[in-house]
């Protein structure tokens, strides 16, 4: 067992003491969305500052702790709070709760995240569900010493976002009466918002969306063979798309402006999953 595992191990085995259930489906809520916990029947909410060796959430928005309970009767833990690569963690702490959240029972992950539009039909506000990922510009979470009790040392990322989960997602939204884009997702590292020029490169690559987080965890998650899915709140026009300069004020005005029916979509597919 390595060192990294033993961390993984011990900070597994307290939340596992104070968690009261055995969650089946994990939930990571990006900026301007940890309300969304309110929508399940807690049973119990462990702080990361109490957990050993984990790391704290530090960006604005972000609450820091697990909260465990039921949504439709189905066990959850939901991370209001992650942690970002531009918090000047090193990729493995940044993938250590998804790591835990494996470990404690976790098969299905729920992304969620705040992003930048870059395909110019997306407006503020818009859900968009992600078919797959860019994330070539920031380091990989599987590179050194691989943790072969974790996954193998080479995982396929051929399908990072479930088609089972992407096909019930769409049928939830339309169920609700909730417009759902699809599009590819772009990981940078932050903190500071792209340039215009970068935006115009990305938009040549494919990405219809960009922020800075989400991609390492699905790849993290995927290496331990949990299925992903992931959803993304378009708060802006990325830069040089829109005349107004980017504000991370205004996107977590229009991540709690969008977080209703975000919520009442991840609660119906859970029901589904």
């Amino acid at each position: 067992m390595t060192e990294m595992t033993e961390k993984l191990n011990r900070a597994a085995e307290y939340i596992k003491a104070h968690a009261g259930l055995v969650p089946e489906v994990g939930i990571v809520l990006g900026s301007g969305l940890g309300d969304l916990a309110d929508r399940a029947e807690v049973s119990s909410i462990v702080d990361y500052a109490d957990i050993p060796e984990f790391p704290r959430s530090t960006a604005e928005g972000h609450k820091g702790r697990f909260v465990f309970g039921r949504i439709g009767g189905t066990p959850v833990v939901i991370m209001q709070g992650r942690v970002h690569y531009y918090e000047g963690y090193d990729m493995q702490q940044v993938i250590m709760p998804t790591r835990v959240m494996a470990l404690i029972g976790v098969k299905t992950l729920l992304l969620t995240n705040a992003s930048g539009g870059i395909d110019r039909s997306f407006g503020a506000g818009d859900l968009m569900l992600l078919t797959d990922h860019i994330a070539a510009f920031v380091p990989n979470p599987l590179i050194g010493k691989n943790p072969d009790e974790l996954g193998t040392r080479f995982p396929d990322m051929s399908e990072v976002y479930d088609l089972g989960l992407r096909e019930k997602s769409l049928a939830a939204a339309d169920k609700l009466g909730i417009e759902l884009r699809q599009g590819v997702y772009c990981q940078l590292t932050g903190p500071s918002y792209e340039t215009p020029a970068e935006v115009r490169m990305l938009d040549m690559l494919g990405a219809d969306a960009v922020g800075m987080s989400t991609a390492v965890e699905a790849i993290a998650a995927r290496h331990m063979g949990l299925k992903v899915c992931g959803v993304s709140v378009v708060t802006n026009p990325a830069s040089g798309i829109s005349e107004t300069p980017l504000d991370h004020e205004e996107v977590k005005v229009q991540a709690a402006a969008a977080a209703v029916r975000l919520g009442q979509l991840l609660e119906e597919l859970i029901k589904n999953i």
